[in-house]
């Protein structure tokens, strides 16, 4: 008999909605919250009145970052391996506050680690402090966060004591800043890199250590990843599986470096590489150093075609202060740190940088937000 996708909006979702996908009784996706033009893209995605792929319990939509979002099929077994790997890593079960969405995978899977360590997972309230939120996580239980970079700058800035009650701080979803790692850790902050994707159940490297069972490799610089966490594939889309999934292994498109130690540095997508008078820049790189400017809160960086240079490096920042950076003074920031040409050639000024569902830099949205010159 065919299965088929329970579809629950976000709000709307249970731990009752997760113990059944992971018992593999009623297959699951969550369609985001938002703007009903993203459901819907959602809803088109998944196609509900299509049988399931055998062998998958939870689909789970990806960002979208680079195009249209896909539907990864995992199954409980992948999505357990993963959640029980972590609780191994970090020192066994606790708590868990939910504080991203449970559309992507990061959120979802808080959800499902705390079933497996039979805990109710705590949510953080829109708006809530993070401490008031603590205080409802159980006392004397080891309790645990997941969080991206914005939060965690947030949270440092707002709420340092709060963080620190925390027996681990998760912190993935984008590159995060080593100023900022160094910053949390010095303040006392049990913070962990993860890195991972939907493809992989979420986060399957913590401080670029894999979690027990998972591979890596870097055949010409490319991440592969391989091990029990991985997905069978995309939903009703068999030649983007066969592209990405191959032999037992996923092609992430991620830049990395595997050092002797088989310690995993991730350098960016490799899509997202601007070769700009024939230089590969990596956005992430000149992200960073733009970050460290005292006068940038945050920066997403682009390429754009240019007929000079084949392409050339656009910054969008969000200022730290009343003023906003003058591009001068940012293209010596970079040069002096980066070298020349990694230097933004367009500066754009927002209020705030656009994100996915899944808290990600919307990379499109800041692309069109940045007007041609």
């Amino acid at each position: 008999m065919a299965r088929h996708l329970s579809l629950v909006p976000a709000a709307e979702l249970t731990q009752a909605d997760v113990r059944a996908a992971l018992a593999g009784d009623r297959p699951l996706a969550v369609l985001p919250a938002g703007p009903p033009a993203a459901v819907d893209a959602a809803r088109a995605v998944l196609r509900a009145d299509e049988p399931l792929e055998d062998g998958a319990d939870l689909v789970v939509v990806t960002s979208g970052s680079t195009g249209s979002g896909r539907g990864v099929l995992l199954s409980a077994a992948a999505v357990r391996a993963s959640g029980t790997a972590t609780l191994d890593r970090l020192g066994g079960p606790g708590s868990w506050l939910l504080a991203l969405p449970v559309s992507a995978i990061a959120g979802l899977q808080v959800l499902c680690r705390s079933e497996l360590a039979g805990r109710e997972p705590v949510v953080l309230a829109k708006g809530e402090d993070l401490a008031a939120a603590a205080t409802r996580m159980p006392a004397g239980d080891r309790r645990y966060t997941a969080l991206v970079p914005t939060q965690l700058v947030r949270f440092l800035d707002a709420e340092p004591d709060a963080l620190r009650s925390f027996d681990a701080v998760l912190v993935g979803g984008a590159a995060t800043d080593p100023a900022l790692l160094a910053r949390a850790r010095a303040e006392g902050v049990r913070v962990v890199t993860t890195y991972g994707m939907t493809e992989t159940a979420g986060g399957c490297v913590y401080d670029g250590v894999p979690l027990d069972g998972v591979s890596v490799r870097v055949p010409e610089g490319g991440v592969e990843l391989a091990g029990p966490v991985l997905a069978s594939g995309y939903r009703l889309d068999p030649e983007g599986t066969a592209a990405a999934f191959a032999d037992g292994w996923f092609r992430t498109r991620d830049a990395g470096d595997l050092a002797e130690d088989d310690r995993l540095t991730v350098l960016g997508r490799l899509d997202d590489v601007v070769i700009t008078g024939g230089v590969n820049v990596a956005p992430a790189a000149v992200e960073a150093a733009l970050r460290e400017h005292p006068g940038v809160a945050d920066a997403v960086v682009v390429g754009r075609p240019d007929p000079e240079w084949g392409q050339r490096v656009l910054a969008a920042v969000v200022p730290a202060g009343d003023r906003a950076p003058e591009l001068a003074e940012l293209r010596r920031w970079v040069t002096e740190r980066l070298g020349a040409p990694a230097a933004p050639r367009q500066l754009h000024v927002l209020a705030a940088v656009p994100t996915l569902h899944t808290g990600k830099p919307d990379r499109r949205a800041v692309a069109a937000l940045i007007p041609e010159v």
